[in-house]
């Protein structure tokens, strides 16, 4: 019945049944279509949502802390009252903070020294309520950490406030290594002006050449020697010490010494403000970097001039020594540091029986030990060899004139002086003494003679050189007036010989009387004896005699004691 109702009703309004059916069609389209419109914004919101989560945690994972101050969306008249503080999960790790994310900005404040947190705080001020974007470094109480805040205000593209945010950046490692670089750089800044004092206190001119032979630095001593006296001009024009022929004094010889790769020395005449000087120029090579293939040069430039005086004043001197030496007739040679024969006179010739034509070819001390071996001229010893060897050690161990005596086989004795030769070497000089000593042989013979005479006599004598000192005694003396060899072989004075009396007169007032009538009649050759009454009440005869040799003899004579009946 109801399908019947249906029908009819359908042929009864058929107009309104088509009316329902495009309103029907119209409703499923518009489902349709929102359905597919709320598809589109639901995927919108998963890329919004991902990408959200993404930029989230691309903070998060930044090395840089940041807390937020984040403004609400609805406009309001004054949005910072509502303003949402937000703290990084990584700002809670480099300040350690103990709230996390959950701190306020007045913990991150409580981490920094009292004036450093004004300054953080009137920052951020400026920021709120100006806008005004900050940069600045500072130190955490706790850690000794160095943070560096970095504070900006994020408005979106329609001019809206989102935020205003600041980064926090542990730079405690860049400030650390820029604070050691700092350090080192001062180092390196006072080693240098050390370099630059040490170069420029330099009292003759120094200089570094690059590989291509041009002036790369020079001292102040260099500037001297040039036009115009300007660092800076003397580099950039290549300017040169030039010699008396305008030639540079060092160039040529800086490319010498990089080609022999060794230093190189040269001398050179210069004109400083009108006065000649010798100078000696030395280029030193050196690898620039410990580059192998680049080779520099380190150069200078000393003033010799008094040194070359000297040197020509002693070879005048040397040269007018010799000349003398050339006519005595001490035999004298000198024999160089190269131990050749560089001098000798006639007498060394003469004494050595040596050819002038085999002495004037420079013969060494070796050959020249060698002939005289030859000769039988020398000391006879067991090893010649190790006797030529410590002959030839003597030119580098004598630095003082050394005295010996040469024993020939022929019973001569020949004396020998070696001394240093100024410029190298030994001077050597030879005497015949066989005659001398022979001389004193027989004068200490006498000597010998005299006193064996002298102690076989009774009275005591002395016997005072013509220099008024002591010189023979005899037993008698000691005997006589208790005294010791030890005192008398000090070669005393007749006044201390008088002194050394004192202790056998010591009931005499006036010793110093005594003493100078004792010394005049003893100097008064002319008087006679005299007696001296000692303190024991023995007598002594004292008589003086000049003898030929201008000495005095002194003798001492006990006088007998006499008793009376």
């Amino acid at each position: 019945m109801s399908q019947s109702l249906l029908i009819d009703m359908y042929y009864a309004a058929p107009e309104l049944w088509f009316a329902l059916a495009a309103l029907l069609g119209s409703l499923i389209c518009l489902l349709i279509s929102l359905g597919l419109k709320l598809l589109k914004l639901k995927q919108k919101n998963y890329f919004l949502n991902r990408d959200r989560e993404r930029y989230a945690e691309t903070l998060y994972a930044s090395k840089d802390g940041y807390f937020a101050f984040l403004y609400p969306d609805q406009k309001i008249n004054d949005p910072r009252q509502n303003i949402v503080e937000h703290c990084s999960r990584r700002l809670a790790v480099i300040m350690n903070l103990a709230e996390g994310t959950k701190a306020k900005f007045e913990d991150i404040l409580k981490n920094f020294y009292k004036e450093d947190a004004k300054v953080i705080q009137k920052y951020v001020e400026l920021l709120k309520n100006d806008g005004v974007s900050f940069e600045d470094d500072f130190n955490l109480k706790s850690n000794n950490k160095r943070l560096h805040l970095s504070g900006h205000k994020i408005c979106g593209s329609d001019g809206n406030v989102y935020c205003d945010m600041i980064w926090f950046r542990d730079v405690s490692l860049e400030f650390n290594r820029i604070s050691n670089l700092e350090g080192e750089k001062l180092q390196i800044q006072a080693q240098v002006q050390q370099f630059e004092d040490l170069i420029n206190n330099i009292p003759y001119p120094v200089w570094l050449r690059d590989e291509n032979l041009n002036l790369k630095l020079i001292n102040r001593r260099y500037l001297d020697f040039v036009e115009p006296q300007n660092f800076e001009e003397v580099i950039k024009q290549g300017i040169e010490i030039n010699n008396v022929k305008g030639e540079s004094v060092s160039k040529n010889l800086a490319l010498t010494a990089i080609g022999a790769n060794k230093p190189k020395k040269a001398s050179s005449a210069v004109i400083v403000n009108g006065e000649r000087h010798f100078m000696e120029v030395v280029e030193t090579p050196f690898h620039f970097e410990q580059n192998l293939n680049l080779i520099r040069t380190a150069g200078a430039m000393i003033d010799v001039t008094e040194l070359d005086e000297l040197k020509r004043n002693l070879n005048r001197h040397q040269n007018a020594q010799l000349e003398i030496l050339g006519t005595l007739d001490t035999a004298f040679a000198v024999f160089d540091d190269k131990f050749h024969l560089s001098f000798y006179n006639q007498a060394f010739a003469g004494l050595w029986k040596l050819e002038n034509l085999w002495l004037e070819q420079q013969p060494t001390y070796a050959m020249f030990l060698e002939v005289l071996r030859e000769k039988r001229l020398l000391p006879e010893v067991p090893d010649f060899i190790a006797f030529k060897t410590e002959e030839q050690k003597a030119f580098s161990s004598i630095i003082e004139p050394k005295k010996d005596f040469l024993y020939l086989p022929d019973g001569r004795t020949f004396r020998r002086v070696r001394a240093p030769y100024p410029v190298g070497g030994l001077v050597f000089a030879f005497e015949d003494v066989s005659d001398n000593l022979a001389t004193t042989r027989a004068y200490n013979s006498l000597l010998s003679v005299q006193k064996d005479t002298l102690d076989n006599l009774f009275d005591g004598v002395l016997i005072f050189a013509s220099n008024g000192r002591l010189k023979l005694y005899n037993k008698a003396y000691l005997k006589l007036w208790d005294a010791t060899e030890e005192e008398l072989d000090k070669e005393p004075t007749l006044l201390d010989v008088i002194e050394s009396q004192k202790k056998f007169f010591a009931k005499v007032d006036d010793w110093t009387s005594l003493k100078k009538d004792i010394l005049e009649h003893i100097i008064d050759v002319t008087t006679k004896s005299f007696a001296l009454k000692r303190s024991n009440n023995d007598s002594v005869e004292v008589l003086s005699a000049a003898l030929p040799d201008d000495s005095i003899m002194v003798t001492y004579r006990k006088i007998p004691t006499v008793y009376e009946d």
